[in-house]
């Protein structure tokens, strides 16, 4: 598709098979930089770089992934000073530079697929559609055409992502930006650390944007000593053991025969293929933290316990509907019983965690500084693991009515704690790595599928930063950024940014029709549990 017909965008849904997509791992970066990364070369490089075994899991059918990033912004966007800034920044990114060789260039390289290194056009990149400002709902219009997007392949021709700037007036925004990007560029951690890297402080032009520290263990209770402390010690590395081995049991019952409970949220065969909608929903961090501070619980709980909620409410009305006309009337709960309802949840299994300053220019040598609009980016070799660095766990939730509302609370709590004491993201990741090795990227991409594929939805969550910033002197309002791709009808993303966060949700809209009403439960859902604690607090 050419620029011009890309432009005049026409509001229809494709729903056609996603080109294979992959994934890629700091691996590539190392062999990038190794190989042209110290060289004063030409602007085009035709070194290639053989796709990591992440890669290639995620280039085989059925694992389709593309992040999908909408973005807010507080004023009109300038699109001569986006693409200057993407040049000085983004585009310095090995892998924001190169694409896939070409099936002809894999056929001659014995079908092995590999990176290739390549003149960027930003013209070719950052997609300016045809709006009619006058339109009645700027909202839907935003929305029908993310959709539209997740709907057709992006192009394999280039290097795999896009950036569609939209100036249409929305009740949150004044404009809003799309990034389109191919998984195989990174994970979510790593490219919101990068977009991040990309983006400045409003209040200071030169400052990079603050994400939230992690608390350190509080150290005014006495640690245990002597025998006590040992004997701790011990029981910690039993459960962890324990509960690696369980997990890992119920991980392969998953691939080989335990399904989910077939419900108004589980996606069929082929949902893969189909046009995701994209809905956002912002709520209050506050809401969130004060909630978190009341139940002595990390946000990460709060948001398994307004998830675990607001399905179970969701569901309730579900079912509810198929039972009118049969005396259901009189009855609040219409709920089945022993409904099994898992998530799979993506894992950040970096040791280091925080914004990455840096773009490994492949030609730059050790440091070196590029200014832009009198900012200052700092060129490196960055200590902390780029790529794909994400393990899998399953989340089993308990769909129920629950009397006390903060028992949702307090299961999800436990939920968490178990989780922590248990190995099942690193070895996920680094079983996923071995398959590939040992057998080949076709049978590890099947376990992937049959386990997102037998599970009923996507969770994640990906802290942003805590004060507005601005991405090349653009002020951003809100971050919703989803995924679309894989075999599930419902991923639910958080994303918190300032004071607020934002529920995502990506849905086919051929199994749920009414995301917003979901998003409705799930904000009522944190609205009760703030009133619960409020009320409990009052009462003491």
């Amino acid at each position: 598709m050419n620029r011009k017909s890309e432009a005049k965008w026409v509001p229809k849904l494709f729903h056609q098979s996603l080109i294979s997509m992959n994934s890629t791992e700091i691996q590539e970066i190392d062999q990038v930089e190794a190989k042209i990364g110290t060289e004063e070369a030409s602007p085009v490089s035709k070194d290639e770089v053989p796709l990591s075994t992440g890669s290639l899991i995620f280039h085989e059918p059925g694992i389709n992934c593309c992040i999908i990033a909408i973005m807010g912004y507080k004023s009109k966007l300038d699109p001569a000073v986006i693409k200057e800034g993407l040049k000085q920044t983004l585009i310095k990114h090995p892998c924001f530079s190169s694409k896939l060789l070409s099936a002809i260039d894999q056929m001659m390289n014995s079908g092995k697929k590999k990176w290739i290194r390549t003149q960027v056009n930003v013209d070719n990149h950052v997609i300016l559609p045809e709006v009619d400002t006058v339109t009645e709902s700027p909202s839907q219009f935003i929305e029908d055409y993310v959709t539209y997007l997740t709907g057709i392949p992006i192009d394999l021709s280039k290097p795999l992502w896009e950036l569609h700037l939209v100036n249409l007036k929305t009740p949150e925004a004044e404009a809003v930006g799309i990034f389109r990007i191919h998984h195989s560029i990174g994970d979510g951690m790593s490219l919101i650390s990068l977009l991040l890297a990309c983006c400045r402080k409003s209040s200071d032009p030169k400052a990079l944007p603050t994400l939230p520290k992690q608390k350190q263990a509080d150290s005014r209770y006495p640690h245990p000593h002597g025998f006590f402390r040992l004997f701790l010690a011990i029981w910690s590395v039993l459960r962890l053991i324990l509960n690696t081995l369980v997990d890992l049991l119920l991980f392969v019952a998953t691939v080989v025969f335990l399904k989910d409970t077939k419900t108004p949220l589980k996606g069929s065969s082929g949902v893969e293929q189909n046009a995701k909608k994209i809905v956002h929903r912002t709520v209050s961090l506050d809401d969130i933290k004060l909630v978190k501070d009341a139940m002595g619980m990390t946000v990460n709980d709060v948001i398994l316990g307004v998830t675990e909620a607001g399905l179970s409410r969701y569901l309730n009305r579900k079912y509810g509907e198929v039972d009118r006309g049969k005396e259901a009337e009189q009855k609040s709960n219409h709920l089945p019983r022993n409904i099994r309802l898992r998530a799979t949840a993506l894992v950040n299994i970096r040791q280091t965690a925080g914004i990455q300053v840096s773009f490994l220019s492949p030609f730059s040598r050790a440091s070196e500084k590029v200014e832009y609009a009198s900012q200052s980016f700092l060129v490196f070799k960055s200590k902390v693991k780029w790529g794909n660095q994400i393990g899998y766990i399953c989340i089993p939730f308990t769909i129920a009515l629950r009397n006390d509302p903060l028992d949702y609370l307090r299961g999800a709590k436990a939920a968490g704690d178990r989780k922590k004491l248990s190995l099942e993201a690193i070895c996920t990741h680094l079983t996923n790595k071995c398959v590939v090795k040992l057998f080949g990227s076709k049978l590890s991409a099947a376990l992937v599928y049959r386990v997102i594929f037998n599970t009923t939805m996507t969770l994640s969550n990906v802290v942003g930063p805590v004060e507005e910033i601005s991405l090349y002197g653009h002020p951003i309002a809100f971050i919703a950024p989803s995924v679309y791709g894989h075999p599930q009808a419902l991923t639910c993303h958080f994303q918190s940014y300032m004071n607020k966060m934002s529920i995502v949700l990506a849905v086919d809209p051929n199994v749920i029709p009414d995301p917003r009403l979901l998003c409705d439960d799930l904000e009522e859902s944190l609205k009760i549990f703030k009133d619960a604690v409020v009320l409990a607090k009052d009462a003491d």
